[in-house]
Protein backbone atom coordinates (compact mmCIF):
# COMPACT_ATOMS: atom_id res chain seq x y z
CA UNK A 1 0.00 0.00 0.00
CA UNK A 2 2.68 2.14 0.81
CA UNK A 3 4.72 1.32 -2.36
CA UNK A 4 1.65 2.88 -4.17
CA UNK A 5 1.07 5.87 -2.56
CA UNK A 6 4.31 6.64 -2.49
CA UNK A 7 4.14 6.24 -6.43
CA UNK A 8 1.30 7.82 -7.22
CA UNK A 9 2.49 11.01 -5.20
CA UNK A 10 5.80 11.09 -7.00
CA UNK A 11 4.34 10.84 -9.98
CA UNK A 12 1.52 13.82 -9.03
CA UNK A 13 4.47 15.78 -7.85
CA UNK A 14 7.10 15.20 -10.59
CA UNK A 15 3.97 15.61 -13.45
CA UNK A 16 3.31 19.24 -10.86
CA UNK A 17 6.64 20.41 -11.26
CA UNK A 18 6.71 20.31 -14.68
CA UNK A 19 3.56 21.56 -15.39
CA UNK A 20 3.99 24.57 -12.93
CA UNK A 21 6.44 25.85 -15.12
CA UNK A 22 4.53 26.89 -18.20
CA UNK A 23 1.46 28.03 -16.22
CA UNK A 24 3.17 31.35 -15.15
CA UNK A 25 1.36 33.67 -17.49
CA UNK A 26 -0.77 36.28 -16.13
CA UNK A 27 -3.29 35.61 -18.85
CA UNK A 28 -3.91 32.41 -18.10
CA UNK A 29 -7.71 31.52 -16.89
CA UNK A 30 -8.27 31.55 -13.42
CA UNK A 31 -9.44 28.02 -14.11
CA UNK A 32 -6.81 26.86 -15.19
CA UNK A 33 -4.46 28.41 -12.25
CA UNK A 34 -6.88 27.09 -9.97
CA UNK A 35 -6.70 23.41 -11.47
CA UNK A 36 -2.93 23.99 -10.97
CA UNK A 37 -3.02 25.36 -7.89
CA UNK A 38 -4.78 22.24 -6.47
CA UNK A 39 -2.81 20.04 -8.36
CA UNK A 40 0.52 21.36 -6.34
CA UNK A 41 -0.93 21.81 -3.22
CA UNK A 42 -2.64 18.76 -2.69
CA UNK A 43 -0.02 16.58 -1.86
CA UNK A 44 1.95 19.09 0.04
CA UNK A 45 -1.44 20.03 2.28
CA UNK A 46 -1.77 16.14 2.18
CA UNK A 47 1.73 15.22 4.16
CA UNK A 48 1.53 18.18 6.39
CA UNK A 49 -1.69 17.29 7.39
CA UNK A 50 -0.95 13.64 8.10
CA UNK A 51 1.92 14.61 10.32
CA UNK A 52 -0.35 15.80 12.92
CA UNK A 53 -2.77 12.87 12.31
CA UNK A 54 -1.07 10.48 14.97
CA UNK A 55 -1.54 12.91 17.92
CA UNK A 56 -5.25 11.89 18.04
CA UNK A 57 -4.64 8.40 17.41
CA UNK A 58 -2.11 7.89 20.68
CA UNK A 59 -4.63 10.43 22.12
CA UNK A 60 -6.67 7.73 22.66
CA UNK A 61 -4.21 5.43 24.37
CA UNK A 62 -3.83 8.21 27.12
CA UNK A 63 -7.51 8.71 27.50
CA UNK A 64 -8.29 5.07 28.11
CA UNK A 65 -6.24 5.18 30.81
CA UNK A 66 -7.04 5.90 35.08
CA UNK A 67 -7.72 9.66 34.73
CA UNK A 68 -9.76 9.34 31.24
CA UNK A 69 -9.71 12.60 29.15
CA UNK A 70 -7.52 14.14 32.15
CA UNK A 71 -4.47 12.56 31.14
CA UNK A 72 -5.22 13.18 27.22
CA UNK A 73 -4.77 17.16 28.61
CA UNK A 74 -1.66 16.22 30.30
CA UNK A 75 -0.57 14.72 27.44
CA UNK A 76 -1.54 17.95 25.33
CA UNK A 77 0.54 19.97 27.31
CA UNK A 78 3.54 17.96 27.71
CA UNK A 79 3.39 17.73 23.44
CA UNK A 80 2.61 21.74 23.37
CA UNK A 81 6.19 22.24 25.63
CA UNK A 82 8.33 19.87 23.65
CA UNK A 83 7.17 21.54 20.73
CA UNK A 84 7.73 24.59 21.67
CA UNK A 85 11.24 23.27 22.80
CA UNK A 86 11.71 21.56 19.32
CA UNK A 87 11.12 25.41 17.62
CA UNK A 88 14.56 25.98 18.19
CA UNK A 89 15.14 23.69 14.96
CA UNK A 90 11.76 25.51 13.36
CA UNK A 91 14.27 26.73 10.72
CA UNK A 92 16.93 24.12 10.21
CA UNK A 93 14.97 22.59 6.66
CA UNK A 94 15.65 26.09 5.14
CA UNK A 95 18.95 26.32 6.63
CA UNK A 96 20.00 22.52 5.40
CA UNK A 97 18.53 23.67 1.74
CA UNK A 98 20.47 26.88 1.50
CA UNK A 99 23.70 25.78 2.78
CA UNK A 100 23.62 21.49 2.56
CA UNK A 101 23.85 21.52 -1.05
CA UNK A 102 27.45 19.81 -1.23
CA UNK A 103 29.12 17.45 0.61
CA UNK A 104 31.34 19.75 3.76
CA UNK A 105 27.95 21.85 3.49
CA UNK A 106 26.01 18.92 4.37
CA UNK A 107 28.08 17.37 7.11
CA UNK A 108 28.18 21.06 8.97
CA UNK A 109 24.50 20.82 8.83
CA UNK A 110 24.71 17.53 10.12
CA UNK A 111 26.76 19.02 12.84
CA UNK A 112 24.66 21.82 14.06
CA UNK A 113 21.65 20.21 13.77
CA UNK A 114 22.86 17.68 16.42
CA UNK A 115 24.48 20.05 18.88
CA UNK A 116 20.98 21.91 18.56
CA UNK A 117 19.22 18.92 19.13
CA UNK A 118 21.14 18.31 22.63
CA UNK A 119 20.68 21.58 24.30
CA UNK A 120 16.91 21.02 23.15
CA UNK A 121 17.17 17.61 25.07
CA UNK A 122 18.91 18.80 27.77
CA UNK A 123 15.97 21.29 28.61
CA UNK A 124 13.75 19.11 28.05
CA UNK A 125 14.79 17.18 30.92
CA UNK A 126 15.76 19.99 33.18
CA UNK A 127 11.75 20.80 32.76
CA UNK A 128 10.76 17.62 33.58
CA UNK A 129 12.13 17.36 37.05
CA UNK A 130 9.96 17.65 40.02
CA UNK A 131 10.54 21.50 40.96
CA UNK A 132 10.47 23.11 37.69
CA UNK A 133 7.47 20.71 36.35
CA UNK A 134 5.73 22.25 39.18
CA UNK A 135 6.52 25.99 38.09
CA UNK A 136 5.89 25.09 34.53
CA UNK A 137 2.81 23.33 34.46
CA UNK A 138 0.48 24.19 38.20
CA UNK A 139 2.11 27.74 38.84
CA UNK A 140 2.55 29.57 35.24
CA UNK A 141 0.33 27.84 32.89
CA UNK A 142 -2.25 27.26 36.12
CA UNK A 143 -3.33 23.29 35.60
CA UNK A 144 -4.74 21.76 38.18
CA UNK A 145 -2.73 18.94 39.71
CA UNK A 146 -4.88 15.52 37.80
CA UNK A 147 -3.68 17.46 34.59
CA UNK A 148 -0.21 18.42 35.20
CA UNK A 149 0.79 15.26 36.70
CA UNK A 150 0.55 12.94 33.62
CA UNK A 151 2.10 16.56 31.58
CA UNK A 152 4.92 16.37 33.75
CA UNK A 153 5.34 12.22 32.84
CA UNK A 154 4.93 12.36 29.47
CA UNK A 155 7.36 15.57 29.15
CA UNK A 156 9.92 13.32 30.64
CA UNK A 157 9.03 10.45 28.37
CA UNK A 158 8.79 12.11 25.45
CA UNK A 159 12.76 13.02 25.40
CA UNK A 160 13.54 10.30 23.23
CA UNK A 161 11.00 11.11 20.41
CA UNK A 162 11.99 14.95 20.75
CA UNK A 163 15.61 13.78 19.79
CA UNK A 164 14.26 11.22 16.92
CA UNK A 165 12.53 14.64 15.66
CA UNK A 166 16.19 16.28 15.19
CA UNK A 167 17.58 12.91 13.55
CA UNK A 168 15.25 12.84 11.10
CA UNK A 169 16.11 16.49 9.74
CA UNK A 170 18.85 15.90 7.52
CA UNK A 171 17.46 13.20 5.76
CA UNK A 172 14.56 15.36 4.85
CA UNK A 173 16.58 18.01 3.61
CA UNK A 174 18.70 15.40 1.50
CA UNK A 175 15.12 14.60 -0.47
CA UNK A 176 13.89 18.27 -0.33
CA UNK A 177 17.05 19.22 -2.47
CA UNK A 178 16.46 16.64 -4.54
CA UNK A 179 12.56 17.77 -5.22
CA UNK A 180 11.81 14.26 -4.25
CA UNK A 181 9.09 15.57 -1.95
CA UNK A 182 6.88 12.53 -2.32
CA UNK A 183 9.46 10.35 -1.85
CA UNK A 184 10.03 11.95 1.85
CA UNK A 185 6.31 11.71 2.65
CA UNK A 186 6.82 7.81 2.26
CA UNK A 187 8.11 7.65 5.71
CA UNK A 188 5.19 9.69 6.97
CA UNK A 189 2.77 7.58 5.58
CA UNK A 190 4.37 4.75 6.83
CA UNK A 191 4.54 6.17 10.46
CA UNK A 192 0.63 7.69 10.34
CA UNK A 193 -0.13 3.44 9.21
CA UNK A 194 1.43 1.94 11.95
CA UNK A 195 0.58 4.00 14.73
CA UNK A 196 -3.30 3.51 13.20
CA UNK A 197 -2.74 -0.13 13.94
CA UNK A 198 -1.04 0.23 17.16
CA UNK A 199 -3.20 2.68 19.16
CA UNK A 200 -6.07 0.13 19.20
CA UNK A 201 -3.90 -2.54 19.92
CA UNK A 202 -2.78 -1.14 22.67
CA UNK A 203 -5.84 -0.09 24.08
CA UNK A 204 -7.38 -3.92 23.39
CA UNK A 205 -4.65 -5.48 25.61
CA UNK A 206 -4.59 -2.71 28.22
CA UNK A 207 -1.52 -1.07 27.37
CA UNK A 208 -2.84 2.61 28.69
CA UNK A 209 -2.40 5.75 30.11
CA UNK A 210 0.24 8.80 28.59
CA UNK A 211 3.39 6.34 29.08
CA UNK A 212 1.86 3.77 26.98
CA UNK A 213 0.64 6.67 24.18
CA UNK A 214 4.15 8.08 24.18
CA UNK A 215 5.46 4.58 23.78
CA UNK A 216 3.30 4.35 20.85
CA UNK A 217 3.92 7.81 19.59
CA UNK A 218 7.25 7.06 19.45
CA UNK A 219 8.03 3.77 18.29
CA UNK A 220 6.68 4.74 14.53
CA UNK A 221 8.56 7.94 14.85
CA UNK A 222 12.05 5.90 15.06
CA UNK A 223 10.38 3.79 12.21
CA UNK A 224 10.16 6.89 10.25
CA UNK A 225 13.35 8.40 10.70
CA UNK A 226 14.93 4.73 9.75
CA UNK A 227 13.21 4.85 6.64
CA UNK A 228 14.11 8.29 5.97
CA UNK A 229 18.03 7.72 6.60
CA UNK A 230 17.48 4.84 3.69
CA UNK A 231 15.73 6.73 1.28
CA UNK A 232 17.82 9.29 1.54
CA UNK A 233 20.57 7.45 1.67
CA UNK A 234 21.59 7.43 -2.19
CA UNK A 235 21.59 11.60 -2.00
CA UNK A 236 23.86 12.20 0.61
CA UNK A 237 26.17 9.80 -1.15
CA UNK A 238 26.38 11.84 -4.47
CA UNK A 239 26.90 14.93 -3.07
CA UNK A 240 29.71 16.60 -4.96
CA UNK A 241 32.33 18.75 -2.69
CA UNK A 242 31.67 22.23 -2.53
CA UNK A 243 33.60 24.90 -4.34
CA UNK A 244 34.99 28.38 -2.64
CA UNK A 245 34.91 28.96 1.10
CA UNK A 246 32.89 27.08 3.33
CA UNK A 247 30.11 28.41 5.72
CA UNK A 248 30.92 28.38 9.24
CA UNK A 249 28.77 26.00 11.83
CA UNK A 250 28.14 29.43 13.53
CA UNK A 251 27.20 30.91 10.20
CA UNK A 252 24.65 27.87 10.06
CA UNK A 253 23.66 28.69 13.79
CA UNK A 254 22.48 32.39 13.34
CA UNK A 255 20.97 31.91 9.78
CA UNK A 256 18.11 29.26 11.62
CA UNK A 257 18.04 31.53 14.61
CA UNK A 258 15.86 33.82 13.33
CA UNK A 259 13.52 31.88 11.58
CA UNK A 260 13.36 29.98 14.76
CA UNK A 261 12.78 32.56 16.70
CA UNK A 262 9.25 33.37 14.70
CA UNK A 263 8.12 29.71 15.24
CA UNK A 264 8.52 30.09 19.07
CA UNK A 265 6.23 33.05 19.21
CA UNK A 266 3.41 31.25 17.29
CA UNK A 267 4.48 27.82 19.49
CA UNK A 268 4.08 30.12 22.62
CA UNK A 269 0.27 31.01 21.81
CA UNK A 270 -0.84 27.13 22.59
CA UNK A 271 1.18 27.92 26.07
CA UNK A 272 -0.83 31.39 26.30
CA UNK A 273 -4.25 30.09 25.62
CA UNK A 274 -4.11 27.24 27.65
CA UNK A 275 -3.47 29.61 30.71
CA UNK A 276 -6.61 31.46 30.15
CA UNK A 277 -8.47 28.53 29.67
CA UNK A 278 -7.45 26.86 32.82
CA UNK A 279 -8.42 30.24 34.72
CA UNK A 280 -11.92 30.65 33.11
CA UNK A 281 -13.28 28.08 34.70
CA UNK A 282 -14.06 24.56 35.23
CA UNK A 283 -10.62 23.78 34.11
CA UNK A 284 -10.92 20.08 34.26
CA UNK A 285 -14.23 19.88 31.75
CA UNK A 286 -13.11 22.75 29.13
CA UNK A 287 -9.05 22.10 28.01
CA UNK A 288 -10.25 18.21 27.64
CA UNK A 289 -13.02 19.41 25.20
CA UNK A 290 -10.83 22.00 23.78
CA UNK A 291 -7.93 19.94 23.36
CA UNK A 292 -10.12 17.26 21.58
CA UNK A 293 -11.41 19.33 19.18
CA UNK A 294 -7.92 20.91 18.33
CA UNK A 295 -6.83 17.36 17.83
CA UNK A 296 -8.81 17.36 14.69
CA UNK A 297 -8.27 21.41 13.52
CA UNK A 298 -4.83 21.37 13.77
CA UNK A 299 -3.64 18.79 11.23
CA UNK A 300 -5.85 20.53 8.25
CA UNK A 301 -4.88 24.07 9.73
CA UNK A 302 -1.26 22.94 9.30
CA UNK A 303 -1.80 21.36 5.71
CA UNK A 304 -3.23 25.04 5.07
CA UNK A 305 0.21 26.35 6.23
CA UNK A 306 1.08 24.92 2.91
CA UNK A 307 -0.76 27.92 0.66
CA UNK A 308 2.96 29.61 1.01
CA UNK A 309 4.38 26.71 -1.20
CA UNK A 310 1.81 27.34 -3.50
CA UNK A 311 2.62 31.54 -3.86
CA UNK A 312 6.18 30.87 -3.53
CA UNK A 313 6.09 28.18 -6.83
CA UNK A 314 3.84 30.55 -8.86
CA UNK A 315 5.02 33.96 -8.39
CA UNK A 316 3.52 37.49 -7.39
CA UNK A 317 2.00 38.57 -10.30
CA UNK A 318 -0.86 40.48 -9.71
CA UNK A 319 -3.02 38.21 -11.49
CA UNK A 320 -1.12 35.58 -9.28
CA UNK A 321 -1.82 37.39 -5.87
CA UNK A 322 -5.90 37.76 -6.43
CA UNK A 323 -5.81 34.07 -7.78
CA UNK A 324 -3.64 32.85 -4.91
CA UNK A 325 -5.91 34.98 -2.20
CA UNK A 326 -8.74 33.41 -3.27
CA UNK A 327 -7.64 30.11 -3.55
CA UNK A 328 -6.07 30.22 0.62
CA UNK A 329 -9.99 31.51 0.86
CA UNK A 330 -10.97 28.25 -0.91
CA UNK A 331 -8.84 25.56 0.62
CA UNK A 332 -9.06 26.92 4.05
CA UNK A 333 -12.36 26.99 3.54
CA UNK A 334 -12.38 22.66 2.49
CA UNK A 335 -9.90 22.32 5.07
CA UNK A 336 -12.19 23.80 7.87
CA UNK A 337 -15.17 21.42 7.04
CA UNK A 338 -13.29 18.39 7.27
CA UNK A 339 -13.29 18.46 11.07
CA UNK A 340 -17.09 18.78 11.40
CA UNK A 341 -17.64 15.45 10.08
CA UNK A 342 -16.99 14.39 13.26
CA UNK A 343 -20.06 15.90 15.10
CA UNK A 344 -22.28 14.27 13.09
CA UNK A 345 -24.48 12.22 15.70
CA UNK A 346 -23.09 8.46 15.69
CA UNK A 347 -19.73 9.31 14.40
CA UNK A 348 -19.45 11.81 17.10
CA UNK A 349 -20.58 9.13 19.79
CA UNK A 350 -17.97 6.54 18.55
CA UNK A 351 -15.12 8.97 18.60
CA UNK A 352 -15.19 11.34 20.97
CA UNK A 353 -17.38 9.16 23.73
CA UNK A 354 -16.01 5.78 22.72
CA UNK A 355 -12.30 5.79 21.04
CA UNK A 356 -11.71 9.20 23.31
CA UNK A 357 -13.22 8.23 26.62
CA UNK A 358 -15.18 11.49 26.69
CA UNK A 359 -18.18 11.89 29.30
CA UNK A 360 -21.33 11.84 27.14
CA UNK A 361 -22.83 15.44 28.25
CA UNK A 362 -19.46 16.99 27.16
CA UNK A 363 -20.60 16.11 23.63
CA UNK A 364 -22.36 19.43 23.02
CA UNK A 365 -19.41 21.59 23.97
CA UNK A 366 -16.98 19.58 22.02
CA UNK A 367 -19.29 20.28 18.82
CA UNK A 368 -19.79 24.05 19.65
CA UNK A 369 -15.63 24.18 20.04
CA UNK A 370 -15.31 22.08 16.93
CA UNK A 371 -17.82 24.72 14.97
CA UNK A 372 -15.90 27.84 16.34
CA UNK A 373 -12.61 26.22 15.02
CA UNK A 374 -14.00 26.40 11.56
CA UNK A 375 -12.50 29.45 10.51
CA UNK A 376 -9.06 28.89 12.03
CA UNK A 377 -7.79 26.68 8.94
CA UNK A 378 -9.45 29.73 6.91
CA UNK A 379 -7.24 32.37 9.05
CA UNK A 380 -4.43 30.03 8.82
CA UNK A 381 -4.27 30.32 4.64
CA UNK A 382 -4.93 33.79 4.16
CA UNK A 383 -1.74 34.08 6.39
CA UNK A 384 0.30 31.98 4.55
CA UNK A 385 -0.10 33.60 1.63
CA UNK A 386 0.82 36.88 3.01
CA UNK A 387 4.42 35.20 4.34
CA UNK A 388 4.42 33.61 0.73
CA UNK A 389 4.58 37.07 -0.98
CA UNK A 390 6.67 38.21 1.94
CA UNK A 391 9.33 35.41 0.57
CA UNK A 392 9.28 36.22 -2.97
CA UNK A 393 9.71 40.13 -1.61
CA UNK A 394 12.85 38.81 0.29
CA UNK A 395 11.75 40.33 3.33
CA UNK A 396 11.78 37.66 6.32
CA UNK A 397 11.45 39.94 8.86
CA UNK A 398 8.84 40.93 8.11
CA UNK A 399 7.24 37.40 8.70
CA UNK A 400 8.71 37.43 12.10
CA UNK A 401 7.26 41.03 13.06
CA UNK A 402 3.87 39.49 11.99
CA UNK A 403 4.15 36.47 13.99
CA UNK A 404 5.31 38.94 17.15
CA UNK A 405 1.22 40.94 16.07
CA UNK A 406 -0.20 37.08 16.24
CA UNK A 407 1.38 35.98 19.93
CA UNK A 408 0.35 39.56 21.12
CA UNK A 409 -3.19 39.63 19.62
CA UNK A 410 -3.34 36.01 21.11
CA UNK A 411 -2.49 37.79 24.41
CA UNK A 412 -5.10 40.24 23.90
CA UNK A 413 -8.01 37.94 23.19
CA UNK A 414 -7.76 35.61 25.84
CA UNK A 415 -7.12 38.40 28.04
CA UNK A 416 -10.70 40.41 26.49
CA UNK A 417 -12.55 36.98 26.63
CA UNK A 418 -11.78 36.50 30.19
CA UNK A 419 -12.72 39.49 31.27
CA UNK A 420 -15.97 39.02 29.37
CA UNK A 421 -16.56 36.01 31.08
CA UNK A 422 -16.53 33.64 27.56
CA UNK A 423 -16.47 29.76 28.13
CA UNK A 424 -13.43 28.63 28.15
CA UNK A 425 -13.45 26.05 25.17
CA UNK A 426 -14.38 29.41 22.99
CA UNK A 427 -11.73 31.00 24.36
CA UNK A 428 -9.02 28.91 22.02
CA UNK A 429 -10.62 29.16 19.03
CA UNK A 430 -11.56 32.96 19.56
CA UNK A 431 -7.86 33.91 20.04
CA UNK A 432 -6.81 31.63 16.84
CA UNK A 433 -8.69 32.99 14.62
CA UNK A 434 -8.38 36.40 15.74
CA UNK A 435 -4.14 36.05 16.27
CA UNK A 436 -4.12 34.42 12.53
CA UNK A 437 -6.09 37.89 11.38
CA UNK A 438 -3.72 40.20 13.14
CA UNK A 439 -1.00 38.76 11.80
CA UNK A 440 -2.26 38.96 8.21
CA UNK A 441 -3.22 42.36 8.31
CA UNK A 442 0.66 43.41 9.97
CA UNK A 443 2.16 41.65 7.64
CA UNK A 444 0.44 43.02 4.69
CA UNK A 445 1.12 46.83 5.71
CA UNK A 446 4.76 46.12 6.21
CA UNK A 447 4.89 44.89 2.88
CA UNK A 448 3.51 47.91 1.77
CA UNK A 449 5.34 50.35 3.67
CA UNK A 450 9.26 48.66 3.86
CA UNK A 451 11.52 49.32 1.67
CA UNK A 452 15.07 47.89 0.97
CA UNK A 453 15.91 44.32 1.21
CA UNK A 454 15.79 42.46 4.71
CA UNK A 455 18.04 39.21 5.26
CA UNK A 456 18.83 38.01 1.62
CA UNK A 457 18.36 34.54 1.57
CA UNK A 458 20.09 32.66 -1.56
CA UNK A 459 17.90 30.75 -3.64
CA UNK A 460 16.84 27.44 -2.69
CA UNK A 461 14.03 24.59 -3.58
CA UNK A 462 10.78 24.27 -1.93
CA UNK A 463 8.55 21.45 -2.34
CA UNK A 464 9.46 22.02 -6.37
CA UNK A 465 8.76 25.77 -6.30
CA UNK A 466 11.94 28.01 -6.12
CA UNK A 467 11.92 31.23 -3.35
CA UNK A 468 12.94 33.74 -4.87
Amino acid sequence: MVFFLYHGLENLTYKTYKTYKNIMDPVQSDQAAGRSFTSFFAPLALQAASQGLTYPLVAMVASQGTGGALNLAGLAQSNTVMFILGTMGFGLITTGMVYGQNREGFSRFQTVTLRIGLAVIALQVFLSLPDPAYWLFERFIGLPVSIAKPAQITLMASVPVQFLFFLRIPFQVAMYNERRTARASTATIMRILLTALLSPAFCRTGLVGPLWAIVCLSVPVGLEVAVSGWLARPYIKKLKPGNGPLPGKRELFFFNLPLSIGGYLLAMSAIVLAAFIARAGQPEQMLPVYYLALGLATPVAYGATRVQEVVLAFGASAGNRRRTMRFALSAGLCLGILPLVFILPGLSELYYVRLQNLPPGDLPLVRLTALALLVYPVCVAIRAQGEGLAGLARKPLTVIMGQGVFMGAVALAGAVSLKLGIRGCLIGPLGLALGNLASTICLRLLLRRVRGTELPVAATTLSGGQIR
